[in-house]
């Protein structure tokens, strides 16, 4: 000590030791990165499911451990009042910002980790759905909660700002009153959103019919919908359009359904060998899944009758793929086999 004081000033030196403390710790912290990289790429292949989701966490936390570092060394580097103390109202709201971040990205990766115990490409995924719902609308409700919170201690860094805010605080019921008038749709459309989570009429990846659109739901947010049409357009639907109107959910407790496939024969139709030709059909299809194959007549008119045949799928996908199937064979089972039991008009001559 004696040999530092000969060449520094007397007061900078216990400025020397903290220094040399935080210089020697981003020396470590730069090592430590090096050889983190270096071995999360090694291991990699074998523990990526839990190596991805945390590799989300790395940048905020090199963000935090700078700011933390700058926020030290501030006190041990003499810089004049007015510049320190912008140093650090600027260093306090980037610690603000970045600890939000982290804290977004951590609700990220739970929510990721929560997700790989559900499996999503099995046909009855109904549970993993539901999760995945549940989990997308609470992560972008708290993602708001912690926007909110960041952006108002920013806010209240500003002594300006505390001080206006301290004194609008006797009109805040007015204010609420007449900002709650303003934002009534807003506020409506948020609660609908809630409502979603919490009552699921739809969740991701359910098959839906709204507006005479058959589609997917792709998105859940606060606000709107994003329903994945089959010809792969998206459909952007009001979020109150699913609180406030009727549609169709077909997945609603199961993936399975019930397709129909409706025929129009004339009257000498043999209707037993076409529903023993249905059974043959669905047998030895993959697509059918053993549950329901029936034929009946649902109806007759002056010209023809109606068939109506019933068949079962796994899924709507299969469901509409097994119809069509059972629309053309039957009627080339017709066409080769009876094509006088087609449909056809019938006229009488007079004599």
């Amino acid at each position: 000590m004696d040999i530092i004081e000969r060449f520094l000033p007397p007061d900078s030196v216990r400025f020397i030791i903290p220094a040399a403390l935080a210089v020697l710790g981003i020396f470590l912290y730069v090592i430590a990165n090096s050889v983190l990289k270096r071995t999360i790429v090694k291991i990699r292949a074998s523990v990526r499911d839990i190596v991805v989701p945390f590799e989300q966490l790395f940048a905020p936390f090199r963000a935090l451990f700078v700011l933390i570092v700058f926020l030290m060394l501030q006190y041990f580097f003499p810089l004049p009042e007015d510049i320190s103390r912008l140093v650090s109202h600027t260093l306090s709201i980037g610690l603000i910002l970045v600890v939000a971040w982290l804290g977004m990205r951590i609700i990220s990766v739970v929510n990721m980790f929560v997700l790989k115990r559900y499996e999503f490409q099995k046909a009855d995924n109904l549970e993993a759905r539901k999760v995945a719902t549940h989990l997308d609308i609470i992560q972008k409700v708290l993602n708001v909660l912690i926007i909110v919170i960041a952006v108002s201690c920013v806010l209240m860094t500003f002594d300006a700002v505390r001080q206006v805010g301290m004194s609008l605080l006797a009109s805040a019921g007015v204010a609420g009153i007449i900002l709650g008038f303003a934002a009534q749709k807003s506020i409506a459309t948020l609660i609908a959103g809630i409502q979603i989570a919490v009552t699921q009429p739809i969740r991701i990846d359910d098959v839906v019919i709204v507006d005479n659109e058959w589609g997917k739901i792709e998105a859940i947010t606060l606000t709107y919908v994003v329903v994945r049409i089959w010809d792969q357009r998206r459909l952007i639907v009001p979020i109150n359009r699913f609180i406030d109107h009727s549609f169709q959910n077909w997945t609603r407790t199961s993936a399975d359904l019930i397709g129909t496939v409706y025929l129009y024969v004339d009257y000498s139709v043999p209707v037993d060998e076409v529903r023993r030709e249905l059974e043959r059909i669905v047998g030895e299809d993959s697509l059918w899944d053993k549950k329901v194959v029936q034929l009946q007549v649902t109806n007759a008119t002056e010209k023809t009758l109606e068939l109506r045949a019933l068949v079962s799928a796994a899924d709507s996908s299969d469901a509409w793929e097994l119809r069509c199937m059972v629309r053309e064979k039957l009627l080339n089972f017709l066409q080769q086999n009876y094509p006088e039991s087609l449909p056809k008009v019938r006229v009488e001559g007079m004599k």
